[in-house]
Parts: C-alpha cells; structure tokens; sequence
C-alpha cells in the first residue's frame, strides 16, 4: 500500500504544545464504525461510550528522564543524548547530537565528578554505545540531572512560538515531568510516554471501576522508533523498530475470560494494541509473556484481540497512523482527522483523544 495515502497536512497551530489544564479536560471524538458516525464530546464524559463489564488495558510503562545535556571532552562543545535502551548496568544504546562530531573513545561530561560517559562503539548513523560512570546511585543521578525526554515536533513548536534559536530553549519547562507521564505509571524503561492514557486522572479511572470497566495492566517501554516517519514508497517496506513487552498472568486471565464471554476489550494506546496482537492467538487469547514485538500493523490486517482503541491524533505518515486505519478503514480515518481540523482539535502527544468503537 503507497505511504501517500497516509499523508495529510496539519497547520502547525494544531499541534498542542503544552498539555490541557486538566488530564480529563482533552477533547473526545468517537468514531463508530459500523455506521461510520461522529460524535464529539470530552474526555470525562469517556464512561458513555464504554459497558460494565469492558476491559480497558493500560501501558503502564514509566518515562525515564532519558535527555542528558553535557559538553564533549575533548573540545567542550555542546552534546545531548538520548538514552534507548540498557545493555547492561551503566551500558546503554543511546542517540547523540552532534552524530557527527561525537566518535569512539570521546567522553562527555554532564555535570563533573558526578556523571560522565565515553562513547565506546558506533551503533548505527546516529547512535551510540555508551558507558557511563557514575557517582552515586545510577537512577537517582538519572533523576536530578536527566530531562524529560519530549517528543522533537513540542520542541519546535514552543520554539517557534518564542522565535528563538533551539539551543536557547530550555529541553522541559514546568509541569512536563508530571504530564509527560500517566498517572498510573509504574515500571520505567520509556523513552517516549504512552499517550493515549496520558487522558486519565485518578479520579476518572475510579469512577469507570465503579461504574464496572474492569482495569488491566501491561507493560511496553516506548522507544524513539514510535516517531520514525514511514519513507519507503510502500508502507509494508518500512522497517519497524523492536520494543519489549510484559503480559502479566493476572492480565491475561482477565482478558481471556473476557473474550470467552463476548466482553469487550479496549485498547489504550497503539502500544497496547502492538502488544496484545503480538501476543494473541486467531481466538484472541493472550499468553503471560516477555517478549519483543516488531509487529507492523496496516491495512488489510486482521485484528485477533482488540474491540477498542482509544488513541491520539498521530503524525502523518506514521506507523501508528496505519495501525489506526488499519482498524478503522483509511477513508474513515482521514475523515475524522480532516473534521477534527476543522473544529479546532489539538494534535500529537499532548493533543486530544480518539475513540474508536
């Protein structure tokens, strides 16, 4: 199928630079569809889409502070990395900028005589292996020094706003830390938050119990493949990133009893969506697993476990825009995108939800 078709424009006004005063406040739009219909609502009022009995699964992946900002040794000039993922304790795969002026056998420093890393071995163009030494507890240093790693496109639209220079631009500003970040947020290894439940507030997930959506965890950490743009000429020639899963015993019994009495299971985010399809059998039934999933989700597939997705608006040309209208049928999808820029919808990861019944 041609990437084209994935495409569209969004005026750069719609992309949500900060996040909506209250989780709950975000804008929702149902789509159902079997009658291709609209509706538009916010999100506290999520609980009228939904039925006693729902399962709604979450990603209760955490957000590490993964940005570093330091000076490169020798030379001292400004370098950024972005962790991906551990290799082993103090050993990670990172991303750096400048790519090309950062080569084996450099060291950056991020603060001094409290944490530093030498760049061992190229990884691929833009990528590192990197080894830290550290004074203190490595997570807790991670915590006072590292910044939250917010999605490139936020950057550059709060510094577009301002007309100053990236390097100017502070990497985070109040209240990223907590809202780049779900509520329920529980096991770190994220470098990109899981935005679909960004949406929820304490408040809001305890009223949806009460009222008999049963809620279930899994665990995928998202890593900075989520905003590769699709540039292949056919989407099925993109090469998707791998990420790591966690299905806990308890999640898969409550899912696969739901599915064995026709009750519905509701998706939360495209990273829930990649992990119960990875792991779902031709009756929808999950298996309790670790696991990596490079599943690439486009039209034509056939999905086996998820009833609902709840989801952003998503990037032109991205993966998670295929796996959406791999759901719900592409024309539908871009009609729905295409009415939501119209009405003034905010778009990406601190932007409005969708509901796809």
């Amino acid at each position: 199928m041609k990437t084209r078709l994935f495409d569209y424009h969004l005026p750069e006004r719609l992309i949500a630079r900060y996040p909506a005063k209250e989780r709950s406040q975000s804008r929702l739009l149902c789509v159902k569809r079997a009658c291709e219909t609209i509706q538009h609502d916010h999100f506290y009022n999520i609980e009228r889409y939904l039925d006693p009995g729902d399962v709604l699964v979450l990603n209760d992946s955490r957000v590490i502070p993964a940005r570093l900002l330091g000076r490169r040794s020798p030379g001292g000039g400004k370098a950024e990395v972005l962790l991906i993922q551990e290799r082993e304790p103090l050993v990670w795969e990172a991303m750096v900028r400048p790519g090309k002026k950062i080569k084996p056998g450099d060291k950056i420093v991020f603060q001094k005589n409290v944490l530093e890393g030498e760049i061992l071995h190229y990884q691929q163009p833009g990528q590192r292996i990197i080894r830290f030494s550290c004074r203190g507890e490595w997570w807790e240093t991670l915590q006072n020094i590292g910044h939250t790693p917010l999605p490139p496109y936020i950057l550059k639209a709060r510094r577009d706003d301002l007309h100053t220079d990236f390097s100017h631009l502070s990497p985070e500003e109040p209240g990223d830390q907590e809202r780049y970040q779900t509520v329920y947020a529980h096991t770190r290894g994220s470098v990109a938050a899981p935005t679909a439940g960004l949406h929820f507030s304490m408040e809001l997930l305890e009223r949806l119990r009460r009222f008999g959506v049963e809620i279930v965890y899994i665990t995928l950490h998202v890593g900075p493949g989520t905003f590769v743009p699709v540039t292949s000429e056919n989407v099925e020639d993109h090469i998707m990133h791998k990420e790591r899963y966690f299905i806990p015993e308890e999640t898969a019994e409550r899912i696969n009893l739901a599915r064995k009495e026709k009750r519905r299971v509701i998706a939360a985010g495209t990273t829930v969506v990649r992990t119960l399809e990875s792991s779902s059998n031709k009756e929808g039934l999950v298996k309790a697993e670790t696991k990596e999933t490079q599943i690439m989700i486009v039209p034509g597939y056939r999905f086996q476990c998820c009833d609902v997705i709840l989801t952003n608006f998503h990037l032109p040309r991205s993966t998670l825009l295929t796996l959406v209208c791999a759901f719900a049928g592409n024309s539908l999808i871009m009609k729905c995108y295409h009415e939501a820029m119209e009405k003034g919808y905010r778009f990406y990861s601190y932007g409005d939800a969708m509901l796809i019944i």
